[in-house]
């Protein structure tokens, strides 16, 4: 195929989730033809309006709210602004579309793709969205009818989408993620300080943190870390709770585990892990498929649609990975991923069971269909 400098709209955001995956879109059009434009459409306020200027590309921000589900006053007020804030976002987005006129508007989810995609299906734009999850959300089944193709990264999706327009392409990553070798598990090492020999254990919580992961480890710890004798264990505790975080760690004599705030090379702490503690989020679960490493996932409960579950099942139900409730985890978490790190013929049988989910070539699928619908 032949790559022609596009002019493409790239829409939604709100969390990593949305944004990383859109940005590898993006860089991957970049890649096949260095003359496409691209321009990003956010959420005003949100962290794609940080991170897309930071990964190199122009953002314009709409001024969407979305509703609370949380009874409280705060909520309430928010809640009465949204159709107002909407209405805005639709005469927003119609114009950055008129003025930019895109060959092709592309919708990752989040607050900003609903009204973009609304406008562009209307103006007669070829359009697609992205479904990163195992169950879809609102805007994009709301707008399935009204695009030319749907990629997916879950089988079964026509349970919620017309089926002729599905593509299934997985989630698009960042490159640095792949199957590691014994070399790249040395370099980690090396990196973070940790013994050869030992068993590793990664917890991730994601940018801010996650107080389900973060409890279940200082519960193991008060409790004199039992069965982790032969364990050294990398905790990204997320920068919401670091200062908490801070204060429970100080005086403890604990060299084995080595907990921060944010993780810089993701790659490497991968390479470093013989299991992955982690939520369930889309992105996640792509990233483990791709390096493929043994996880047990704490699915979220504080999503709609419970689709972090969906997302772990997905996982569960082929073998390739372990799950513990949100509730059970303070109880289990830790007793799970100690067993499961203590027997490498299972984690052989995890990883292999992994590595047929990963689909390396996302971006490369998605790039493909967005120069398929081009008009």
């Amino acid at each position: 195929m032949k790559y022609r400098k596009l002019r493409v709209i790239i829409s939604g955001g709100g969390t990593g989730g949305h944004i990383f995956p859109a940005i590898s879109i993006a860089d991957k059009l970049r890649e096949l033809n260095p003359d496409t434009e691209i321009l990003f459409v956010g959420a005003e306020g949100k962290m794609e309006m940080e991170k897309v200027p930071a990964a190199g590309y122009r953002i314009e921000g709409l001024p969407m709210l979305g509703l609370q589900r949380q009874l409280n006053w705060h909520n309430i007020v928010n809640d009465v602004k949204v159709p107002f804030k909407l209405l805005q976002s639709l005469h927003r987005a119609g114009k950055i579309i008129d003025e930019f006129r895109p060959d092709v508007a592309v919708g990752v989810g989040g607050y900003a793709s609903a009204p973009l995609l609304r406008k562009a299906t209307r103006k007669g734009i070829p359009s697609l969205i992205q479904e990163q999850n195992g169950f879809a959300g609102l805007t994009n089944k709301l707008l399935a009818r009204k695009v030319q193709s749907i990629c997916v990264a879950y089988d079964g999706m026509e349970r919620f989408f017309p089926a002729d327009r599905i593509v299934f392409s997985g989630n698009p990553i960042r490159k640095e993620f792949h199957p590691y070798g014994e070399k790249e598990k040395a370099e980690s090492l090396d990196f973070y300080g940790f013994t050869p020999g030992k068993k590793h254990i990664f917890i991730v919580g994601g940018s801010l943190g996650s107080n389900t992961l973060n409890a279940s480890m200082k519960l193991w710890i008060e409790a004199g870390c039992p069965g982790g004798e032969d364990v050294e264990i990398l905790w990204q505790c997320g920068r919401y709770y670091k200062k908490g975080i801070d204060a429970f760690m100080e005086g403890r004599d604990l060299p084995g585990i080595k907990y921060t705030d944010f993780i810089a090379r993701m790659d490497l702490a991968y390479a470093m892990a013989d299991v992955v503690i982690s939520r369930s989020g889309a992105s996640s679960i792509s990233e483990i498929c791709a390096v493929q490493r043994a996880a047990v996932f704490v699915p979220s409960p504080n999503v709609a649609e419970d689709h972090q579950t969906h997302n772990a099942m997905a996982l569960v139900r082929k073998n390739a990975a372990l799950m513990v409730r949100d509730a059970d985890a303070r109880k289990e978490l830790m007793p799970t991923a100690l067993a499961l790190a203590a027997d490498p013929e299972r984690i052989a049988s995890i990883e292999a069971c992994v590595a047929p989910l990963a689909r390396l070539d996302a971006s490369q699928t998605i790039a493909d269909e967005i120069y398929r619908i081009a008009r």
